[in-house]
C-alpha cells in the first residue's frame, strides 16, 4: 500500500532550481491524495510564468516511481501561488511592484515594459501597469487609449480613480491627465504627488505585479519610488550602443545605492541585431555585439533576453495592439520569455533577498 507519507518523503527529494531547496521544505506541496496505485497532489509554483514547469512535473514523477512505486500512475495539478517579500507591504493587495528604467532614452524601454506587462497577463497573473514617464507618457497611444480618461468612485470622503483595462492589464498613465500636445514643467514636490496619487489613490483590487514604468535617466521620479514604496525589484533596459551602455551603467549604480536600495533583476538588451525579412537568417551587430550581456556579467546580474531590431515591434505599438498578441510572430514568443525570466527572478529574490545569474 502506497502512503501519503512516502509520497511527501519522495518529493522531498525534488529540489526547486532556483531556490535551491526541496519542495516539501518549501510548502510547495499540497493535497496529497492515495487510492491504490493512483497518486495526485498539487505542486504550488513561485509564479505562473515559471520557465522550470515542466522540469518540476517530471521530477515530481519521477521521484514517485524511483523512491515509491514504479508503476504509480501519477497525477500533477501544477498551480501557481505568486510570491511577495516576507516584509511588511504599505499595498497588501499588491504583491510585487516591478520598475521598467533605461539610464537613457529612446531605448525602447516603454515598448518592453508595456510587452513584458501583458506577457506576465498571458500567463494567468494578475497585473496593472503605472505609466510613470512623466516627459513622455506612452501607455495611451500602445493601447489605443488616447483620450481616454479614468473613471473615479467615492470611498468615504476619499475619491478614488478606477484604472483602465485593456488586454488584460489594469492601466494608469500620467497621461490619462494631461493634454499630449501642451508641455508639462514638473518640478520635485508635483512629481511625488502624482506618484503617490497613481498608487493611493486607485482601486488597483488583487494585483500580482504591479509594473511601473519610469523615465529614461536617473531622477526625481526613481528616488520617490526607490524610497517610498516597497519595490520588489527593476529591469533594465539597454541597446548594444556605448553611449547606451555608460548611460545603464549610473542606472544600475542608482538603484544599488544605500538610500534607494533596490534589487535589480536583470538586463534587457533591445535593438541588439537587425535581420532583414528577405535574409532572415543574416544578423547585422549595427549597434554593436553583447553589449548588454557583457554589462551583465559585470555588475554580476541576470541577463533577461535579447530583442532584434524590428520593424513590426515598432509599428505594433503605434497601432496600439502590441506585438506579443500577435503569436504567429516570433516576436512574441520572445518577450514571452524575457516575462518568465522576470517572474523567475521576482520570486527568487523574495525568497532570498537576491537575484542569481539566469541559466
Amino acid at each position: 500500500m502506497i502512503t501519503e507519507q512516502q509520497i511527501i518523503d519522495a518529493l522531498s527529494h525534488v529540489e526547486e532550481p532556483d531556490l535551491k531547496k526541496d519542495l516539501v521544505t518549501l510548502k510547495m506541496i499540497e493535497d496529497v491524495k492515495v487510492n491504490g496505485k493512483e497518486v495526485s497532489f498539487s505542486v504550488i509554483l513561485t509564479t505562473p510564468a515559471c520557465p522550470l514547469k515542466a522540469m518540476i512535473e517530471n521530477a515530481c514523477i519521477n521521484a514517485i516511481h524511483h523512491f515509491v512505486d514504479k508503476e504509480a500512475v501519477v497525477k500533477i495539478n501544477m498551480t501557481s501561488r505568486v510570491t511577495t517579500k516576507p516584509s511588511g507591504n504599505a499595498f497588501p493587495n499588491i504583491k510585487n511592484i516591478v520598475l521598467v528604467a533605461s539610464g537613457k532614452g529612446g531605448v525602447g524601454k516603454s515598448t518592453v515594459a508595456v510587452n513584458l506587462a501583458i506577457g506576465l497577463a498571458k500567463t494567468g497573473a494578475k497585473v496593472g501597469l503605472i505609466d510613470a514617464d512623466i516627459y513622455g507618457p506612452s501607455v495611451p497611444i500602445m493601447f489605443n487609449l488616447e483620450g481616454s480618461r479614468p473613471g473615479a468612485k467615492k470611498v468615504g470622503e476619499k475619491t478614488v480613480l478606477l484604472p483602465l483595462e485593456k488586454y488584460g492589464i489594469k492601466l494608469l498613465s500620467i497621461g490619462f491627465f494631461t493634454d499630449p500636445n501642451q508641455a508639462i514643467p514638473w518640478r520635485g514636490p508635483m512629481v511625488t504627488s502624482a506618484l503617490r496619487q497613481l498608487f493611493h489613490d486607485a482601486d488597483w483590487g488583487e494585483l500580482d505585479y504591479l509594473l511601473v514604468d519610469t523615465p529614461p535617466g536617473t531622477g526625481d521620479v526613481h528616488i520617490t519610488l526607490g524610497q517610498n514604496f516597497p519595490i520588489t525589484g527593476a529591469v533594465i533596459v539597454s541597446t548594444p550602443q556605448r553611449v547606451a551602455l555608460a548611460d545603464t551603467r549610473k542606472g544600475i549604480a542608482m538603484f544599488r545605492m544605500e538610500a534607494i536600495n533596490v534589487p535589480v533583476l536583470g538586463v534587457v538588451e533591445n535593438m541588439s541585431y537587425f535581420t532583414p525579412a528577405e535574409l532572415p537568417d543574416n544578423k547585422y551587430y549595427i549597434f554593436g555585439k553583447d553589449g548588454g550581456k557583457k554589462l551583465a556579467q559585470q555588475f554580476d546580474i541576470p541577463f533577461l533576453g535579447e530583442i532584434p531590431l524590428v520593424q513590426a515591434v515598432g509599428e505594433a505599438g503605434e497601432s496600439g495592439e502590441p506585438i506579443i498578441l500577435n503569436e504567429a510572430n516570433p516576436m512574441s514568443e520572445s518577450f514571452m520569455e524575457i516575462a518568465r525570466r522576470v517572474a523567475q527572478q521576482v520570486a527568487i529574490s523574495n525568497a532570498s533577498g537576491k537575484v542569481v545569474m539566469a541559466n
